[in-house]
């Protein structure tokens, strides 16, 4: 299984959408087996769901996520899961032992307005 987290400084950066690095870990067994960071070119839930399918990418871990992005990745069979704060490789741990917590609804909704913004709180 491959697993990807949005990543910033060894850290789960917190918006899906504007993260132009992500974690990429190779799982077997429960355990992580490989790991690399790769950088995505372009923005956005689109381009960068995109990226992760052309990584063959199964899982995403992230911070604030979208339901466009939720949808982009969904299409593609990539299961996301929002709300993930802290450390990149204790989370990818956690997933795999079955401790990760994460918010099912987590949404970032403040882009359905079209204003601008810097994603704060309403991500986490």
């Amino acid at each position: 299984m491959r697993i990807a987290v949005s990543y910033k400084d060894g850290e789960v950066f917190q918006h899906f959408g504007h993260s132009s690095e992500f974690k990429i870990y190779d799982t077997d067994h429960n355990e992580i087996i490989k790991s690399e960071i790769i950088t995505v070119e372009g923005h956005g839930h689109v381009g960068v769901s995109n990226a992760l399918k052309e990584q063959n990418v199964n899982i995403v871990l992230c911070g604030g996520i979208g339901q466009g992005a939720k949808t982009a990745l969904a299409g593609f069979g990539i299961h996301s899961f929002g709300g993930v704060t802290g450390n990149a490789d204790e989370a990818v741990k956690k997933y795999l032992r079955g401790k990760l917590e994460f918010t099912t609804d987590v949404t970032c909704t403040k882009h359905e307005s079209g204003k601008s913004h810097s994603c704060g709180g309403h991500c986490h």
